[in-house]
């Protein structure tokens, strides 16, 4: 009786086994991105530091200082364009705006743009308050969290952090995070500048020019990776980060004159407004608002007066002083509440709009880092800003860039998007019929219900590299180190993520250009 009894045993165990297997590698398997927990373009707002009459205040002191301060320093050809459309020069050589013409401008911008990715599954629908992800900024060094050092970027490093990005589901689009310092010319800065990031993913890449005469052979590389400029002007794949103010109510020449390039090559605009609060930015926060929209609203009156209709994104993106020193604080919560008020004044307009979080002023990945990241992103996200730049990677206030921190990011964008994406109410998720079914007639717990295991990978998301165990559990598995998770899977995704450009056209593009990587 024993024999037959442990006879029948195993194969019961087996089945048993084979189909908690089984029902664990389908929960493990890649999920349809519309049953995605989180997902690009989820709709945020819910989070309003700005109340409406606040907000039309700002409305109304951007359009006085437009009016009445104008801005310095335009280009001969942006001159011409600005007041043919309405500006008004005066004899101090400012460009002042007035209500009607600015108006006018909003009237005609672009709305709810696509920015495209080479690949479309990563196209980016900006729609009023979807919330998008990624990389920004121009880091002077890399930051090793294991020597604990910083030295100087190369351009492998950006190429390796387009195949980092490429792989990472919660970093929508690459914009250059760094500066490749292996390179002396400048234009051969910029034409690895967009190669190496072209090589790297097929997400929406973001990049800058060095002077305004880089724009055109940098274009020829890009209607060659295109396949044609026809192909390009289809679906542009890449947008220009254009810094196109010096703060305070400054253009900044060279930028506007690359920036018109740019506009007629077909190129996206990022109209970049970068004042630091209490420096070259007012320190009150909402007057810092007011400020880069103003700026801002001015780079609508010039996208629009020489192509109406113009994709561009509006950036306005005022940074934080630490007034203790002056110093850069990106990672405080007065810069929090800045990015999440300016996401408010992008959806008052009705345009696409970005701005920075996630940038921390910790040397390393390590505590501090985690919580400023992980504020700064959720408020951008619960705000609703469209594109959020410089999210994951970015140290030491932008100087520093991480590929550890760019992976633990990740996580950290997951748990951001879910906060986001908010709490469903529907019939299903708010009937008591499960409540009936295990607290009448079950087994008094909900583990194993056919709800929970139905929303298991719908309704929750978790972490990569996060560490959710038990301590008996850590201590067990060795105690693993979440840094050590980090480069693990650093170095797992560069093992294997493939050059995002056919040999054939590799070979040609370094047969015309000096390639560094």
């Amino acid at each position: 009786m024993t024999e037959t009894s442990s006879k029948s045993d195993t194969p019961a165990r087996s089945r048993r086994a084979g189909g908690r297997a089984a029902r664990v590698a389908k929960r493990a398997a890649p999920l349809p991105d519309d049953i995605k927990p989180v997902r690009p373009g989820l709709k945020g707002g819910q989070y309003t530091p700005l109340t409406e009459a606040e907000i039309a205040r700002i409305h109304e002191a951007a359009l006085d200082a437009l009016e009445e301060i104008g801005l310095s320093q335009a280009p001969p050809s942006g001159v011409e364009v600005m007041t043919e459309a309405g500006a008004i020069l005066g004899d101090d050589g400012r460009l002042r705006y007035p209500r009607a013409l600015v108006e006018d401008m909003l009237a005609k911008a672009a709305r709810g743009i696509t920015l495209h990715g080479r690949d479309p599954k990563y196209d980016l629908h900006l729609e009023p308050s979807r919330v998008h992800f990624g990389t920004a900024g121009a880091a002077v060094h890399m930051v090793d969290p294991v020597t604990r050092s910083y030295r100087d970027p190369t351009t492998r490093d950006l190429y390796d952090a387009a195949r980092i990005v490429q792989h990472l589901d919660n970093v929508h689009f690459f914009q250059r995070p760094l500066v490749c310092r292996d390179i002396a010319d400048n234009l051969e800065l910029d034409l690895n500048t967009v190669y190496a990031c072209l090589s790297g993913t097929t997400k929406h890449v973001g990049t800058s020019f060095s002077e305004p005469h880089h724009v055109a052979p940098c274009m020829e590389l890009i209607h060659q990776v295109a396949g044609g400029e026809d192909a390009w002007r289809a679906r542009p794949f890449v947008s220009n980060t254009n810094c196109f103010v010096v703060p305070p109510m400054k253009f900044a020449e060279e930028s506007c004159v690359a920036m018109e390039h740019c506009i007629r090559a077909g190129m996206p605009i990022l109209l970049l407004s970068a004042g630091q609060a209490g420096a070259t930015a007012p320190a009150p926060i909402a007057l810092a608002i007011v400020q880069a929209v103003a700026e801002c609203l001015a780079g609508v009156v010039y996208v629009n007066a020489i192509a109406p209709g113009h994709p561009a994104v509006f950036g306005t993106w005022p940074f934080v002083s630490d007034l203790r020193t002056g110093a850069m604080s990106g990672g405080s919560a007065e810069q929090a509440l800045l990015t999440a008020g300016c996401a408010q004044m992008h959806r008052f307009y009705g345009l696409p709009g970005g701005a920075a979080a996630g940038i921390s002023d910790s040397k390393l990945p390590d505590m501090q880092a985690g919580w400023e990241q992980g504020i700064t992103n959720v408020m951008a996200g619960l705000a609703g800003l469209n594109m959020v730049y410089e999210s994951v990677g970015m140290h030491a206030s932008l100087l520093g860039f991480c590929f550890e921190s760019l992976v633990l990011g990740d996580d950290i964008l997951g748990q951001a998007l879910r906060c986001v994406r908010g709490i469903d109410v529907t019939e299903d998720t708010v009937s008591i019929e499960a409540m009936k079914s295990v607290c009448l007639e079950g087994p008094g717990h909900y583990l194993g219900s056919e709800q929970t295991l139905r929303l298991m990978q719908s309704e929750y998301t978790y972490p990569a590299l996060g560490n959710r165990m038990s301590p008996k559990e850590w201590d067990e598995a060795e105690k693993p180190d979440l840094l050590a998770a980090a480069i693990a899977r650093k170095e797992a995704i560069l093992a294997d993520a493939p050059r995002q450009i056919s040999e054939a056209l590799d070979i040609e593009i370094r047969a015309a250009h000096r390639i560094y990587f």
